[in-house]
């Protein structure tokens, strides 16, 4: 079951939303539980004891590990969570490399990929480090650990999110009108953000991949529109998370910060993905030794943490190859920098771009050899001739692309028709948002009745 479907939207959520405040408040966080157990079991079934088996295995390894503070406690909750996550996302990868290095044929598993493996993972695996740490206590309810492991807003693509930030919330679960509202505009605006930007732009580049020898303007277009895929897709439904966790009196972090505005790959990283990053910092970058140990081990670091942020993503090099092309380029602006050397704030976003489209190329392809034949074709090693797909665009199409770039980077308020500078009428922004927002939620409507193109990229991850 997906955000941006008729289902949730009509039927689970509003049924949700009533049970929660019917019943007493000492029964909301059950009711939480139960729900977001059914909501994985839609589309999981039986893999929803996966689910329950991380909740039993990391509560009790926490009052374990709180108990007795026995360091091998920890390791063993840690190798147990990441072999869930090796059998089933990593297994079939494993062999086909043994197979191809060593001439064999050992059969594969074909194991389904549990949607949402990596992201409650990570966070059993953050829960377990921090009682560690003593940074946060143990969790004695298995209720609310339950909740906090499965609630249904971020478990299927995050964000990650860490027990610390939401402790309070789960012993004392905190409606407001106030956060009701806020929770559905930040809902509204995701799921305009993933009907209408990233699924326009889906459309356009799955068009342009699936041509047979497209020219290279196409595949440059195919590119882009991927670029506007993946971040209004993956934006879109955090937003939609961090809009449902606020109905229900939640607070998650914030996930996406207009990355594509950045000016360096490391102010990227500052602003994609961002409980993904910050969580690869604090436990893995940071143990490593950071850049506490010296220039070389520094940028060893960098790219371990990145080869391992590619690998999270998927199970394939093509991932791997992502990942550490990111991490080469800070760790080359760690060496500009450290020599006084910056690149031009003019060619700053083009550079950053440029970047980051060559990433996605990899990123998109299902190998890397079609990986590289795109490269080919967009740099004009290899003659594409194919310009159909531009047949395909429609006005419609052409005006939503323009402003998905637009709206890739942030608009400052005294920009938006000077309604914030008149004080006489300060009520006519809250106006106009909500007539905004009116017309979104009626447009998604109606796409989500005319629209059977609505796929979620991250649910392969």
């Amino acid at each position: 079951m997906v955000f941006s479907s008729a289902t949730f939207l009509f039927a689970f959520l509003p049924l949700v939303f009533l049970l929660v405040l019917a019943v007493p408040k000492k029964g909301r966080n059950l009711v939480l539980l139960v729900s977001s157990l059914l909501f994985y079991a839609w589309g999981e079934e039986w893999l929803v004891v996966l689910m329950l088996l991380s909740i039993i295995l990391n509560h009790s390894f926490g009052l374990l590990i709180e108990r007795r503070r026995n360091k091998k406690l920890l390791i063993l909750g840690i190798a147990l969570n990441l072999s869930f996550l090796a059998l089933f996302k990593y297994t079939d990868f494993i062999i086909e490399n043994i197979n191809s290095l060593a001439g064999t044929s050992i059969e594969l598993t074909k194991l389904s990929l549990p949607i949402g493996i990596s992201f409650f993972t990570f966070q059993g695996l953050s829960y377990l480090v921090d009682v560690w740490r003593k940074d946060i206590k143990a969790e004695k309810s298995v209720l609310n650990f339950g909740t906090y492991i499965s609630f249904f807003p971020q478990l299927i693509a995050g964000p990650i999110v860490r027990y610390s930030s939401v402790a309070k919330d789960l012993h004392k679960v905190r409606f407001s009108q106030h956060g009701i509202v806020k929770g559905i505009e930040l809902f509204s605006i995701g799921l305009l953000k993933k009907l209408l930007f990233a699924n326009t732009a889906g459309k356009v580049a799955d068009d342009v991949f699936n041509l047979p020898e497209p020219a290279m303007g196409m595949a440059w277009i195919g590119v882009v529109c991927y670029a506007l895929q993946i971040y209004f897709d993956f934006s879109g439904y955090s937003d939609m998370a961090v809009g449902l966790g606020r109905v229900f009196g939640f607070r998650f972090p914030v996930n996406f910060k207009h990355p594509y505005a950045a000016m360096s790959m490391q102010d990227f990283w500052r602003r994609w993905h961002i409980t993904l990053s910050t969580w690869f910092r604090d436990y893995l970058y940071i143990p490593l030794g950071g850049n506490r140990k010296g220039p070389f081990r520094l940028y060893f670091n960098l790219l371990v943490v990145f080869f391992f942020t590619g690998l999270w993503h998927g199970a394939s090099w093509n991932f791997v190859v992502w990942g550490l092309w990111h991490g080469l380029f800070l760790l080359i602006e760690r060496i500009l920098r450290k020599n006084s050397i910056s690149v031009p704030k003019v060619l700053a976003p083009l550079y950053l771009w440029w970047v980051v489209l060559m990433g996605w190329v990899f990123f998109r392809a299902e190998n890397l050899e079609a990986a590289t034949d795109c490269l080919s074709i967009m740099y004009g090693f290899t003659e594409g001739y194919n310009w159909t797909a531009l047949r395909l665009f429609s006005p419609f199409q052409t005006l939503v692309l323009i402003l998905g770039l637009l709206a890739c980077w942030p608009i400052r308020r005294q920009f938006t028709l000077g309604l914030y500078q008149i004080k006489r009428i300060a009520f006519l922004p809250s106006v106009a948002k909500l007539g905004f927002l009116l017309l979104a939620l009626i447009f998604c409507c109606f796409e989500l009745a005319s629209s059977t193109f609505n796929p979620f990229i991250y649910f392969r991850f």
